[in-house]
């Protein structure tokens, strides 16, 4: 035990002469340095084999490991020097926090993801509303909020060339930042060269959700030490009913451009059928990770993130409702007004998407690649299992 005070003592010193880390990034530091010297963990998910590669940690580490946790809370629970003990070592927070700085650190532009991960709950309502009364009183001016049955004909609202430039210039916006961001965190954590297999368990990995489990199956911990698997279900409902609506979108725009088949379409239609599917994933997904999120404990994560973290879950939840409520009354006097609405969420979730939580998918997929090719590599300090 003296030992290992001395160790932390050690590792408080080094992370306080290491100026460039902040001190999020160096409470990760002084956690890993103890969590290298217990290994209690190491099979509980990549995290824990990933830091045994490692004797130090600088900026570039800490960044890659915080993105690499799922925040599942097995190692919390398991680990004897986790609060009350006074090393206070707790993992799943620790990583929490850094995540949070990592979100507005590699944001484009980068006051963007500052603004938006102190203020995401305001910032995406406020963004939706803004741009829904924009919509409501362009249809005001135009030719009124309600108006005669159109045989569910959006674009007799506004026209498809409007519609296609003015959310193409937004999903390209979003497109743009993202990729500038990831590209300069996978330069900064050097992965290496990607091979055809490391690749592919990536993919699997993160398709799976596969370190939402606990790393034992039982799944993570959320509201006490007790396991469930509900928050991997949920956010599976999230994925793939976000995965779908995009599908839809994409088929519909193959109609339009390749078969000249034009919308509206039929409910027994590719898109529309893809369209319901999404949208019924991504009300139940939303909803039980807000509910989750209402529940969990203060030490599972940062609690300073809460409004990004329900201001993304709002946005996704909102995107589908109103767009199920579109599709169901699309043949009544209310289409225009409900169409308003909906795409003045989805291009406020379109507009944040680089700044909240769809981000830490990005940044973890690039992680949980990093650490599919840094296993393959040779392990030359040899202190730990592969």
């Amino acid at each position: 035990m003296q030992a290992l005070k001395k160790l932390v003592n050690e590792a408080g010193e080094l992370a306080i002469g290491e100026v460039c880390l902040s001190d999020k990034e160096a409470e990760v530091g002084r956690i890993m340095t103890i969590c290298n010297a217990c290994r209690y963990c190491e099979g509980f998910c990549a995290v824990f084999p990933a830091m045994t590669r490692r004797l130090e940690f600088g900026k570039a580490d800490i960044h890659y490991l915080a993105n690499l946790c799922h925040n599942c809370g097995s190692c919390l629970h398991a680990c004897q020097y986790a609060p009350p003990h006074e090393f206070a070592v707790n993992v799943p927070q620790a990583m929490a926090k850094v995540r949070g700085e990592t979100y507005a650190t590699y944001a484009w532009p980068q006051a963007f993801g500052g603004l938006y991960k102190n203020n995401g709950m305001t910032i995406a309502l406020a963004l939706a509303a803004g741009l829904e009364l924009f919509l409501v009183l362009t249809l005001q001016v135009t030719g009124g909020i309600l108006h005669a049955p159109l045989a569910g004909n959006f674009y007799a609202i506004f026209p498809h060339n409007t519609l296609a430039l003015m959310f193409g210039a937004v999903f390209a916006f979003a497109v743009l930042a993202l990729t500038l961001g990831v590209r300069r965190f996978w330069g900064e954590i050097s992965p290496g060269e990607i091979s055809g297999e490391a690749g592919a368990e990536a993919a699997g990995n993160v398709l799976q959700l596969k370190y939402l489990d606990g790393g034992h199956g039982m799944g993570c911990n959320n509201a006490d030490d007790a396991f469930t698997l509900l928050r991997r279900r949920f956010h599976h409902f999230t994925f793939y009913g976000f995965m779908l609506c995009f599908a839809a979108t994409s088929v519909a725009t193959l109609y339009h451009y390749l078969l000249d088949l034009h919308a509206p379409y039929a409910v027994s239609s590719l898109p529309v059928l893809l369209g319901i599917a999404g949208g019924i994933g991504l009300l139940v997904g939303p909803a039980g990770l807000l509910w989750l999120n209402l529940k969990r404990h203060p030490w599972h994560g940062d609690v300073e993130q809460k409004p990004m973290d329900r201001g993304f879950i709002a946005l996704l939840f909102l995107t589908s409702l109103t767009g199920l409520l579109l599709l169901g009354l699309r043949d009544t006097a209310v289409m225009g007004l409900l169409l308003a609405v909906h795409l003045g969420v989805v291009m406020a979730l379109f507009l944040t998407l680089p700044y909240g939580k769809f981000a830490h998918g990005i940044f973890r997929s690039a992680s949980l690649l990093k650490w599919s090719i840094e296993k393959r590599q040779p392990n030359n300090l040899q202190l730990g299992s592969e």
